[in-house]
């Protein structure tokens, strides 16, 4: 909880609490880490990588503890994998598609400008597990489909999967795609070029209206999606703009995402915390189901995400990848 971290000035600092954390719990259920077969832990901001189940790696290790990209809670996921390795024994330890995950074409990296390329930075774990159920659904493998994935939480990503690459994708952090309940989505550069000059904001304010503060939480105080749709069904025109602006803005991604992939659609699926909000899904539809069919498989599943990757490997249904950046 945000009280239990508090006492901790970041992130690293976590890292033995988190790991007592997790042995307590295994120990709760009479598991020892001598008892597992792989240690699987949560991708962190690490160099651009192609999908798949990744090694734990000395230089992968630097990377997360230096916090290359940034510090991010999930850089723990690695380094605690790495250590309870240690502890049984050298257990293989792994990480599964991480958020940095990039399979973009070089097409689709073009900005306008070569100082700003397009990054891909999105929900790649439960995008790529849910890619797979909704593969299983249609009785076909995930890397002979066109998919677009559509993960819908406090951040967007919109996806489009072709043959088991995600060939284009907007960045769900900070700053492109549709606006999302904590994160603006693309602005207008001119405008927002002007506000970064002005004086009144610095940084840090700026990124705040980006992500975190941004969207739905910008325009109505409150990410609170439950609580916006309640207002919005009684009426409230507010609420009901913000919410039909969202889904107006998700279900253009959607449309971009299928010219990528030239029209040639298997299905869209609509996943993540928000697709469990049955106006939303039902709104979207409305727009795209014209493009092609349409699945719904709401939740975010990552903790099983992260299990089926490390099975994939132990199953040896796929090799380990190895994390070596060029950079």
């Amino acid at each position: 909880s945000t009280d239990e971290l508090s006492p901790y000035p970041d992130i690293a600092s976590q890292f033995e609490f988190r790991k007592k954390v997790i042995l307590t719990e295994l120990s709760n259920h009479n598991i020892t880490p001598n008892d597992l077969d792989a240690i699987v832990g949560r991708g962190g901001l690490l160099y651009p990588m192609e999908g798949g189940t990744y090694a734990v790696n000395d230089i992968m290790l630097e990377h997360l503890q230096k916090g290359v990209q940034g510090q991010h809670a999930s850089n723990l996921g690695g380094l605690l994998a790495a250590s309870i390795s240690h502890d049984a024994h050298d257990t293989p330890a792994f990480i599964v598609d991480p958020v940095v995950v990039d399979e973009m074409e070089p097409i689709a990296k073009l900005s306008g400008h070569p100082l700003l390329p397009r990054r891909s930075i999105f929900h790649a774990l439960n995008q790529k597990a849910v890619a797979r159920k909704a593969a299983k659904m249609l009785g076909k493998p995930y890397e002979e489909l066109n998919l677009i994935l559509v993960h819908m939480g406090g951040g967007i990503s919109v996806g489009a999967h072709r043959h088991g690459k995600v060939i284009d994708v907007n960045n769900a952090l900070d700053g492109d795609g549709p606006f999302a309940p904590e994160r603006s989505g693309s602005l207008p550069v001119g405008d927002l070029a002007k506000l970064c000059f002005s004086g009144k904001y610095t940084l840090p304010q700026v990124m705040d209206m980006i992500r975190g503060k941004g969207g739905v939480v910008a325009y109505l105080g409150s990410n609170n999606m439950l609580e916006i749709q309640k207002r919005a069904s009684a009426g409230d025109a507010e609420c009901t703009l913000a919410l039909n602006g969202l889904i107006y803005q998700v279900s253009k991604e959607i449309g971009a995402c299928a010219v990528v992939l030239r029209g040639q659609l298997d299905a869209i699926v609509l996943t993540g915390g928000l697709a469990f909000n049955e106006n939303i899904c039902s709104e979207i539809s409305s727009y795209i189901s014209w493009m092609g069919k349409v699945i719904i498989l709401a939740g975010e599943e990552e903790m099983e995400a992260l299990a089926h990757g490390g099975l994939r490997v132990l199953n040896g249904e796929e090799n380990a990848k190895i994390y070596s950046p060029q950079t």
